[in-house]
């Protein structure tokens, strides 16, 4: 469903992408780990076509994005949800008008339709009869069940999650990576999730990738990636758990 394909990505002269690739099957779950300013959410951008690579390829259900424009490149977002880390809501909506916000711009449905639409996503990630309470009103938790909500009002066949759990508690967070199985079981979307909350993500993730260094540095299941005996992933997985990897 995702292929990329050799891409490099400069700032200002820094490279921050560099001859990556990696593919993401349909249906997978796949979870990007690394450190913090390694490019995971730039990679995130240039699947959903929001930054272009300087070099490489990345396809999207067999299309490279890298060449489409206008409406070519709409149809692919739209089949693409993305959540952003802070939710990115807006504060003067209300959750009912943040979720229906994408139905109202680019659908024609009615609003006896969105709103049905609207009150059943709601209703999926655990917000049944909070829709008029303002961004202010809400919770960290809130916030991201409403994001997902947004994200997956439009039936999307892929979910990019970027670091779906920054700013909640352990307890929290584990309930958003939850809320993302029981989804995904549920409507079998393909999803990369960038987050550093490794002991839920390493139970519902197919595959891992590392990113090291502006490149793919070990790619395998999370059983392959826990064996591991590179010193640059057990440096990683100890550092970002605080001691061995656990589960919960």
């Amino acid at each position: 469903m995702i292929q990329i394909e050799n891409i490099y990505k400069s700032f200002n002269g820094f490279a921050v992408l560099k001859a990556l690739s990696f593919q993401v099957g349909k249906g997978e779950i796949f979870a990007l780990m690394g450190g913090s300013g390694n490019g995971k959410s730039v990679i995130l951008k240039h699947i959903v076509g929001l930054m272009k690579p300087d070099q490489g390829h990345v396809f999207v259900d067999g299309k490279d994005i890298c060449h489409l424009k206008g409406n070519h490149l709409e149809e692919i977002r739209g089949r693409i949800g993305f959540l952003f880390q802070n939710g990115a809501l807006f504060t003067s909506f209300t959750v009912y008008e943040n979720v229906a916000f994408p139905l109202r711009e680019k659908t024609k449905w009615g609003e006896n339709e969105i709103r049905e639409k609207v009150l059943m996503e709601l209703d999926q990630v655990g917000l049944a009869g909070a829709e008029n309470k303002y961004p202010a009103e809400l919770s960290g938790g809130m916030i991201k069940r409403t994001a997902f909500a947004r994200a997956l009002v439009k039936k999307p066949e892929i979910m990019l999650f970027d670091e779906p759990t920054t700013g909640l508690d352990p307890i929290t967070a584990h309930t958003i990576l939850d809320l993302i199985k029981s989804l995904h079981g549920h409507l079998g979307f393909t999803a990369i999730i960038v987050s550093h909350e490794l002991s839920r993500v390493f139970q519902i993730a197919h595959k891992v990738a590392m990113l090291h260094e502006g490149t793919i540095w070990t790619i395998g299941t999370p059983e392959e990636i826990l064996s591991s005996k590179d010193p640059v992933v057990r440096q990683f997985i100890s550092g970002a758990t605080e001691g061995p990897l656990k589960f919960y």
